[in-house]
Protein backbone atom coordinates (compact mmCIF):
# COMPACT_ATOMS: atom_id res chain seq x y z
CA UNK A 1 0.00 0.00 0.00
CA UNK A 2 0.88 3.23 -0.70
CA UNK A 3 0.14 7.10 0.41
CA UNK A 4 -0.86 9.32 -2.91
CA UNK A 5 -1.66 12.78 -3.01
CA UNK A 6 -5.01 14.33 -2.67
CA UNK A 7 -5.21 16.81 -4.83
CA UNK A 8 -6.71 20.48 -4.07
CA UNK A 9 -9.76 22.66 -5.32
CA UNK A 10 -9.30 25.32 -7.60
CA UNK A 11 -5.37 24.05 -8.84
CA UNK A 12 -6.16 20.44 -9.57
CA UNK A 13 -8.79 20.33 -12.47
CA UNK A 14 -9.22 16.41 -12.03
CA UNK A 15 -11.46 17.20 -9.44
CA UNK A 16 -14.41 19.14 -11.95
CA UNK A 17 -14.19 15.82 -14.24
CA UNK A 18 -16.57 13.37 -14.88
CA UNK A 19 -15.12 9.38 -13.60
CA UNK A 20 -15.17 6.43 -15.59
CA UNK A 21 -17.25 3.26 -15.03
CA UNK A 22 -14.54 0.59 -13.82
CA UNK A 23 -15.21 -2.42 -16.50
CA UNK A 24 -12.55 -4.96 -15.01
CA UNK A 25 -11.89 -5.55 -11.36
CA UNK A 26 -7.97 -6.30 -11.57
CA UNK A 27 -4.99 -6.34 -9.27
CA UNK A 28 -4.40 -2.16 -10.33
CA UNK A 29 -8.12 -1.37 -8.97
CA UNK A 30 -7.51 -3.63 -5.50
CA UNK A 31 -3.97 -1.38 -5.40
CA UNK A 32 -5.95 1.90 -5.77
CA UNK A 33 -8.73 0.81 -3.71
CA UNK A 34 -5.62 0.03 -0.71
CA UNK A 35 -3.76 3.16 -1.56
CA UNK A 36 -6.93 5.36 -0.97
CA UNK A 37 -8.06 3.42 2.05
CA UNK A 38 -4.69 4.11 3.19
CA UNK A 39 -4.45 7.76 2.43
CA UNK A 40 -7.82 8.65 3.96
CA UNK A 41 -7.15 7.36 7.24
CA UNK A 42 -3.95 9.16 7.36
CA UNK A 43 -5.48 12.31 6.33
CA UNK A 44 -7.94 11.48 9.00
CA UNK A 45 -11.44 11.89 6.82
CA UNK A 46 -14.62 9.82 6.63
CA UNK A 47 -14.32 9.08 3.12
CA UNK A 48 -12.22 9.44 -0.17
CA UNK A 49 -12.97 9.40 -3.99
CA UNK A 50 -10.63 8.01 -6.89
CA UNK A 51 -10.52 11.63 -8.48
CA UNK A 52 -9.19 13.24 -5.27
CA UNK A 53 -6.38 11.40 -5.66
CA UNK A 54 -5.71 11.92 -9.83
CA UNK A 55 -7.77 8.80 -10.98
CA UNK A 56 -10.81 9.25 -13.01
CA UNK A 57 -12.32 6.40 -12.11
CA UNK A 58 -15.52 5.97 -10.24
CA UNK A 59 -14.66 4.52 -6.91
CA UNK A 60 -14.95 5.45 -3.79
CA UNK A 61 -14.10 4.65 0.13
CA UNK A 62 -15.85 5.16 3.69
CA UNK A 63 -15.18 4.86 6.93
CA UNK A 64 -17.55 6.75 9.86
CA UNK A 65 -16.23 4.46 12.25
CA UNK A 66 -18.09 1.74 11.84
CA UNK A 67 -15.45 0.04 9.26
CA UNK A 68 -13.87 0.62 5.74
CA UNK A 69 -16.49 0.65 2.93
CA UNK A 70 -15.40 0.00 -0.67
CA UNK A 71 -17.60 0.95 -3.48
CA UNK A 72 -17.22 0.38 -7.24
CA UNK A 73 -19.64 2.49 -9.32
CA UNK A 74 -21.89 3.38 -6.77
CA UNK A 75 -24.98 4.49 -7.91
CA UNK A 76 -27.57 5.89 -5.69
CA UNK A 77 -31.01 3.83 -6.42
CA UNK A 78 -33.29 5.85 -4.03
CA UNK A 79 -33.17 9.10 -1.44
CA UNK A 80 -35.62 9.51 1.63
CA UNK A 81 -35.89 12.60 4.07
CA UNK A 82 -33.82 14.98 4.47
CA UNK A 83 -30.66 16.37 6.69
CA UNK A 84 -28.28 19.57 7.10
CA UNK A 85 -25.38 19.18 8.45
CA UNK A 86 -21.43 20.77 8.10
CA UNK A 87 -19.38 19.35 5.12
CA UNK A 88 -15.70 20.06 4.82
CA UNK A 89 -13.53 17.70 1.95
CA UNK A 90 -9.82 17.10 2.13
CA UNK A 91 -9.67 18.65 -1.23
CA UNK A 92 -10.87 21.19 0.24
CA UNK A 93 -8.85 22.28 3.13
CA UNK A 94 -10.28 24.71 5.80
CA UNK A 95 -13.25 25.32 4.06
CA UNK A 96 -16.75 24.20 5.13
CA UNK A 97 -20.32 24.29 4.59
CA UNK A 98 -23.82 23.87 5.53
CA UNK A 99 -25.30 21.24 3.06
CA UNK A 100 -28.59 19.38 2.47
CA UNK A 101 -28.38 16.35 1.86
CA UNK A 102 -30.80 12.81 1.96
CA UNK A 103 -31.24 11.51 5.63
CA UNK A 104 -31.16 7.80 3.78
CA UNK A 105 -29.36 6.74 0.57
CA UNK A 106 -29.97 3.64 -1.11
CA UNK A 107 -26.96 2.48 -3.26
CA UNK A 108 -25.97 -0.03 -5.61
CA UNK A 109 -22.37 -0.55 -6.47
CA UNK A 110 -19.40 -3.63 -6.89
CA UNK A 111 -16.76 -4.74 -4.16
CA UNK A 112 -13.57 -5.40 -4.37
CA UNK A 113 -14.96 -8.89 -5.99
CA UNK A 114 -17.02 -7.72 -8.44
CA UNK A 115 -20.04 -8.45 -6.06
CA UNK A 116 -22.71 -6.49 -6.71
CA UNK A 117 -23.88 -5.02 -3.36
CA UNK A 118 -26.51 -2.61 -2.20
CA UNK A 119 -26.60 -0.86 1.27
CA UNK A 120 -28.71 1.55 2.73
CA UNK A 121 -26.90 4.30 4.98
CA UNK A 122 -28.46 6.72 7.24
CA UNK A 123 -27.26 10.19 8.84
CA UNK A 124 -23.55 10.68 8.47
CA UNK A 125 -23.25 7.86 6.24
CA UNK A 126 -25.79 8.91 3.84
CA UNK A 127 -24.07 12.05 3.78
CA UNK A 128 -20.81 11.07 3.43
CA UNK A 129 -22.35 8.65 0.09
CA UNK A 130 -23.63 11.71 -1.08
CA UNK A 131 -20.48 13.62 -0.80
CA UNK A 132 -17.95 11.30 -2.29
CA UNK A 133 -20.51 9.92 -5.29
CA UNK A 134 -20.62 13.88 -6.22
CA UNK A 135 -16.80 13.76 -6.46
CA UNK A 136 -17.51 11.08 -9.33
CA UNK A 137 -19.34 13.33 -11.36
CA UNK A 138 -16.82 16.11 -10.65
CA UNK A 139 -19.30 17.87 -7.92
CA UNK A 140 -18.24 19.71 -5.15
CA UNK A 141 -19.94 20.02 -1.26
CA UNK A 142 -19.35 23.93 -2.01
CA UNK A 143 -21.70 23.77 -5.26
CA UNK A 144 -24.62 23.01 -3.01
CA UNK A 145 -23.22 24.41 0.14
CA UNK A 146 -26.18 26.75 1.90
CA UNK A 147 -23.24 28.75 3.62
CA UNK A 148 -19.51 28.37 3.15
CA UNK A 149 -16.74 29.42 5.94
CA UNK A 150 -12.80 29.38 5.80
CA UNK A 151 -11.55 28.08 8.74
CA UNK A 152 -8.18 30.21 9.94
Amino acid sequence: MALREIKKHPRDEILRKKSRKVDKIDQRIITLLDDMAETMYKADGVGLAAPQVGILKRIVVIDVGDGLIELINPEIIDAKGSQIGDEGCLSLPGITGRVKRPNEVKLRALNRKGEEIEMVGTGLLARAMCHETDHLDGILFIDKAMSKSHEE
